[in-house]
């Protein structure tokens, strides 16, 4: 196989993704509003500070385990739909469709709706008058308990997935563009948060002095309180609800895959596709665990599991720097959902592409446009992903 960039492959995409914006992809994938967000119903969960950073490392362990594992497929078949091409060669055509069509409809479109609504959210830091509950459009009763209704901050969200499908729909470079700068920003804003965290926190009420770290008993917890209704008690109830404490981590650490699914558009995928799934997922856990660290540093115990308003990240940096804090860490989060989203979008129209290409999906969407890019795809993601795009 040829690796050059004139090389085409898969009916029009070209190969034209070097090491660093592969990496790049894995990265930005993976930082989007978890790590910002998620520790608080961990720590709920579990009680004590140890307990939370273990979480997060165990899940971090499994994640660097799942893409040593991806990276030696990828470097087999690096084509363009990634898992779906590995599911589809492994078992047959069958599971392949289960999956893409599983994605489309709900794994990688639901995950763009939901980082696009926290986009909006930390918007409404900035904008009060973007809110879940200023609707547009009141609450219309269909049937049962289920309703539609357009708020201010689902608009945003819907503005968001519009313009960077847009902006994928101009071409790979202009998508790779917004995914390095928008990923090499995001970085260095949690790089920013650990290193303040860790260098001006350790106060007396901070959870890492004031909590103890493994004792959860000791810092007020019992299972009931965190999770009502559980019947086990002692040690058992607490294995149990550190399982359920990894949920947010290892949903936080998702979508390292998506740098499989434009496997036909990486330069030399043996090497690189490899490269970048290891060290892009080796940086991602570091940092995560670092910026937990962060956390315990900085905040008590209650104000992790109860931050205002559940942004954690941003009352973190509020209680070192007030206000300013505050907005600044929005800000920075509102870069990381921007870019993560970007990423998920541009890898995610590659799936769908490469099922219809299969047959298993519509036809029209095996189309590529002049800008070597499948903007059918890209456009069909979109409208199915703005229809889920509402509060939980």
């Amino acid at each position: 196989m040829q690796n050059s960039d004139a090389h085409q492959e898969d009916h029009g995409l070209v190969r034209r993704l070097g090491p660093l914006d592969a990496t790049m992809i894995v990265v930005g994938s993976m930082i989007g509003s978890g790590i910002f967000i998620t520790s608080a119903e961990s720590s709920r969960l579990t009680g004590a500070p140890g307990w939370l950073v273990l979480a997060w490392a165990v899940a971090g362990v499994m994640t660097i385990t799942g893409a040593l594992c991806c990276s030696e497929l990828a470097a087999m078949m690096p084509r363009a739909g990634g898992v779906y091409v590995f599911l589809r060669e492994a078992y047959g055509p069958s599971l392949g469709f289960l999956f893409g069509w599983t994605l489309f409809l709900v794994i990688q479109t639901g995950t763009i709706a939901a980082v696009a609504i926290a986009f909006a959210k930390f918007t409404g830091v900035f904008a009060p008058a973007i809110a879940a509950d200023h609707y547009l459009i009141p609450p219309i009763h269909l049937f049962g308990g289920y309703a539609i209704s357009v708020s201010t901050e689902q608009l945003v969200a819907i503005a968001l997935i519009l313009l960077l499908t847009w902006t994928n729909t101009r071409g790979l470079e202009t998508g790779k563009l917004v995914q390095n700068t928008f990923t090499f920003a995001k970085t260095a804003a949690l790089l920013a948060l650990i290193v303040i965290g860790l260098s001006l926190g350790w106060k007396p009420e901070s959870a890492a002095r004031s909590s103890d770290w493994w004792n959860s008993w000791a810092n007020g917890w019992t299972p009931q309180s965190a999770q009502p209704g559980l019947t086990a008690a002692g040690a058992f109830a607490l294995v149990l609800l550190f399982g359920k404490a990894m949920v947010g981590p290892l949903f936080a650490q998702t979508a390292w895959t998506n740098v499989t699914f434009i496997g036909s558009e990486v330069r030399d995928p043996g090497r690189n596709l490899a490269r970048a799934l290891l060290g892009g997922c080796a940086l991602v856990v570091v940092l995560y665990i670092a910026a937990n660290l962060a956390y315990v540093a900085v905040l008590p115990l209650a104000g992790i599991q109860r931050p205002q308003g559940g942004r954690l990240a941003v009352a973190a940096m509020q209680s070192i720097f007030g206000e300013p804090g505050k907005f600044a860490m929005a800000a920075a989060i509102m870069i990381s959902t921007f870019g993560c989203n970007n990423g998920l979008i541009l890898a995610g129209a590659r799936v769908y592409y490469a099922m219809a290409r299969d047959g298993l999906f519509f036809h029209r969407i095996a189309a590529i446009n002049r800008r070597s890019v499948p903007a059918a795809a890209l456009v069909a993601q979109a409208i199915w992903t703005v229809l889920l795009c509402r509060e939980p």
